[in-house]
């Protein structure tokens, strides 16, 4: 069992909206590059037929993937988000204690996940070790490059 997955009201409607999209187009889509393929004649040296086939596999997993990460979620309500310690849903301001760099991050699940939109997934090495902290706190958060410090600037939603 897939496990539950933390996530806004919006965040779920781009899943489902995925989700119907390659069910309702996609998914026929490549049923007819199928068929046509099938229809050109020997499929032992079909190349457009594998490809065709490959594509259908690669598009059911994500169909399959999809339909769990839904089944698994529950919506936050964003109204009962507590400020005084960071965790999901919370935009962390942070501090780079060596180079004085302040970054904004958004502590959000897997699934929504966007570090150009300065949404970062909870299972990060940052996020994971910037959970639970409160304002004024310095972590020290091992990443692939090493360990780096941190000094928490501001919690809010």
């Amino acid at each position: 069992m897939s496990p539950v997955n933390y996530i806004t009201e919006e965040g779920l409607k781009r899943l489902k909206d995925e989700l119907t999209q390659l069910e309702s187009v996609e998914r026929p889509s490549i049923s007819r590059q199928i068929a046509e393929a099938r229809d050109k004649g020997d499929l032992s040296e079909n190349a457009e037929y594998d490809a065709a086939k490959e594509a259908q596999g690669l598009l059911e997993m994500r169909i399959a993937k999809l339909k769990d990460t839904i089944a698994n979620s529950r919506i936050i309500d964003e109204s009962k988000i507590d400020t005084s310690k960071v965790q999901l849903l919370n935009k962390v301001t942070i501090r780079n204690t060596k180079n004085n760099t302040t970054m904004v991050y958004t502590l959000v699940s897997e699934s929504e996940a966007d570090l150009k939109a300065g949404k970062i997934s909870i299972t990060t090495p940052i996020a994971k070790g910037l959970l639970g902290k409160k304002v004024g706190d310095v972590v020290e958060i091992k990443v692939p490059s090493g360990v780096m410090s941190f000094e928490i600037i501001d919690i809010s939603l």
